[in-house]
């Protein structure tokens, strides 16, 4: 074990209101963080969705016109399990998403939109520690997520944005990534655990054709055994982790 993995998890910071999740497909957040999104509108915070793609080309039985809408609306099912009513799209093409400066405006201007204090995104990095190979577009979508916080208090940047009635905002105070390998913060994942399973649960389509264990015990193995396996970090508390950037 390294020495990192012996670093205790530090609780996320609590003084905070409204937090904007940007991903690239739908799931990433079930998958990702959606026990501490549970917790976190249970304490009366506001929690807004905003996905790149709907997910269209995720399932190979399924043809991209049909299956995008249908992945939308697993995803909607499940941000509601978790207090999420407010779920907004890009329309970027499922797996071919590139980082670049239109990637970085749309997620500045939806910043400048609902002006967060914390903004949530999932791993950026090239594996998932190890050789576990990260996709494209969660890199691209992770990254430009990062760089689009500091873009959206920055009036010169993507001025077209102030033409738009978007005002610079400049009130991100940090961005939490999901699914880091590389974790310092965490939130405790009980209170929020049945729910995160009911939550990934709801993308039934994606789920079934991904595995052919029955799904409630697929999600439930897999969010409880990544929440066990952070307890040793967080004094022996199940957790739902993140690697927290302080802007």
């Amino acid at each position: 074990m390294t020495d990192h993995e012996n670093d205790q998890l530090q609780p996320m910071p609590d003084d905070w209101q409204r937090a904007l999740a940007v991903v690239a497909h739908p799931d990433d957040l079930e998958y990702g963080c959606s026990g501490a999104v549970a917790s976190w509108t249970d304490d009366g915070r506001q929690v807004t969705y905003l996905l790149a793609t709907r997910g269209e080309a995720g399932i190979d039985t399924i043809d991209p016109a049909t299956c995008g809408p249908l992945r939308e609306r697993e995803q909607r099912a499940s941000a509601a399990v978790v207090g999420v009513s407010e779920v907004e799209f890009l329309d970027y093409k499922d797996g071919v998403i590139e980082y670049g400066l239109g990637l970085r405006r749309d997620i500045a201007a939806a910043i400048r939109r609902h002006r967060p204090e914390l903004v949530i995104t999932l791993n950026h990095r090239d594996t998932w520690g190890g050789v576990a190979w990260n996709t494209p577009d969660h890199v691209a979508v992770g990254r430009a997520t990062l760089d689009a916080a500091g873009d959206a208090g920055n009036r010169w940047i993507f001025p077209e944005l102030i033409e738009q009635g978007l005002e610079p905002w400049d009130g991100v105070r940090w961005v939490a990534v999901a699914g880091s390998s590389s974790p310092t913060h965490a939130v405790d994942a009980t209170p929020g655990l049945e729910r995160a399973v009911q939550s990934l649960l709801e993308h039934r389509a994606y789920i079934e054709v991904l595995t052919d264990q029955d799904p409630e015990e697929y999600c439930r193995t897999f969010l409880t055994g990544n929440a066990q396996a952070a307890a040793p970090r967080f004094g022996g508390r199940r957790a739902v982790t993140f690697e927290l950037f302080s802007r």
